[in-house]
């Protein structure tokens, strides 16, 4: 499995080998020896898929503490744009954002720790799967709204599909203003 690191500390991108013949293809998506060799979590306690036609934004969504997740995404069919905000305060990378193309065809994936505001956008009717480190918490879940001005992430959908819920997410800067100060 190769993992490439991004400018942004933890934020890495697997794209596991692929072993394709007549009858098809195969590919390990975890295994805890790679993982622990690369410094990655094992400990996943959830998994979590979704369905999304062509055009649908999801996100950005996170958990506060104590139900902070970290999570590894991939796509099981189809195509995304995946988003992970850095929302750690400390961090030096605070507010910047990394995009990865999820492709069901390379089987790429993403380890999104935890301190991540996360999205993706559908480039086609695709199925979503991941990994989470921590259980879902209702109270604990926040977000920020998808076309934050400050972000102005690129998700790569001229109209997109966005839920209610998604639409009301605060801004980016309302839930980080003493830290932008």
């Amino acid at each position: 499995m190769q993992i490439r690191e991004t400018s942004i500390a933890g934020l890495v991108e697997l794209t596991p080998r692929v072993f394709e013949d007549e009858r098809g293809a195969f590919f390990v998506s975890f295994n805890v020896e790679a993982f622990q060799k690369a410094g990655l979590p094992t400990g996943f306690v959830q998994d979590n898929q979704s369905f999304s036609v062509k055009g649908v934004v999801r996100g950005l969504h996170f958990q506060n503490s104590p139900f902070a997740q970290g999570k590894l995404v991939r796509v099981i069919v189809g195509r995304v744009i995946d988003v992970a905000v850095d929302i750690r305060p400390e961090s030096p990378t605070f507010g910047q954002y990394e995009l990865f193309e999820l492709d069901a065809k390379r089987c790429n994936m993403a380890y999104i720790p935890e301190g991540f505001a996360h999205g993706f956008a559908a480039l086609e009717d695709s199925v979503f799967s991941y990994k989470c480190t921590n259980l879902y918490n209702k109270a604990c879940e926040a977000g920020i709204i998808w076309n934050d001005p400050v972000l102005n992430i690129d998700w790569g959908i001229a109209h997109p599909i966005v839920s209610d819920k998604d639409k009301e997410l605060p801004t980016f800067k309302s839930l980080f203003e003493k830290q932008l100060s």
